[in-house]
């Protein structure tokens, strides 16, 4: 089993599945991916394509080919960049919160972009603290530049091309990669697939983890 972690967290989130699976037999690898956890920072801003060359070499470095993944929010572009690529690597897949969609952008978005150009133009500093997520706001020049380069990478086309049995697990008051919008898209996108709606935000996992961890034990064992 290989789990790959959300953007902004760590191998240490998949705690309640890594122990779960380990209890029943499982062989679990959890890595930290590059500039997140305990793993060496990146000195280029990286895509989702950097990120799952590193993964393949990774897997391949570990003896996976034909392991099962247990995907969360960017870990799922992760993998999908490189199913969409490379057809053989993973026996199963898990996803949950999967991000990966560029959605269209309103014209009250559109609108504050223009402000956020106008106002950087005068007062750098200024817009860099004020505008965008939080998320984007604590995050070093370096990283924000990666960060650009992830969430606006549509990866609909590469999840069309994962041919092997999908579990999608989202939560129902996810508001991040929200199960109605994400989870529908994906579901109907992996022709072997299956959706499934817990209770729970975007970490369903651990906040719902006997639910996701019962899940997650019937997936591999029955299909």
């Amino acid at each position: 089993m290989l789990f790959l972690h959300g953007y902004l967290s760590n191998k240490e989130s998949f705690y309640y599945q890594t122990r779960f699976l380990e209890q029943n037999g499982y062989r679990v690898i959890a890595p930290d991916m590059p500039a997140f956890g305990q793993s060496s920072p990146i000195d280029t801003a990286w895509s989702v394509g950097d990120y799952a060359r590193w993964l393949e070499d990774f897997m391949v470095a570990k003896e996976l080919d034909g392991c099962a993944v247990v995907a969360h929010s960017f870990g799922a572009r992760v993998i999908f960049k490189l199913l969409g690529k490379e057809r053989g690597l993973v026996k199963k897949l898990v996803i949950t919160g999967g991000a990966g969609l560029v959605k269209p952008r309103s014209p009250a978005y559109m609108r504050q972009v223009k402000r956020y150009r106008r106002i950087k133009k005068l007062f750098p500093r200024y817009a860099e603290r004020h505008f965008g997520s939080e998320e984007y706001r604590s995050l070093s020049p370096l990283m924000r530049e990666s960060y650009k380069l992830i969430v606006n990478e549509d990866l609909r086309d590469c999840a069309a091309k994962v041919s092997v049995p999908t579990l999608l697990i989202y939560g129902n008051g996810d508001t991040v990669t929200p199960p109605n919008e994400e989870g529908e898209i994906f579901h109907s996108l992996i022709a072997d697939s299956r959706l499934e709606i817990i209770d729970g935000g975007h970490f369903c996992f651990s906040e719902n983890s006997e639910k996701f961890n019962g899940l997650l034990l019937e997936f591999l064992k029955n299909n």
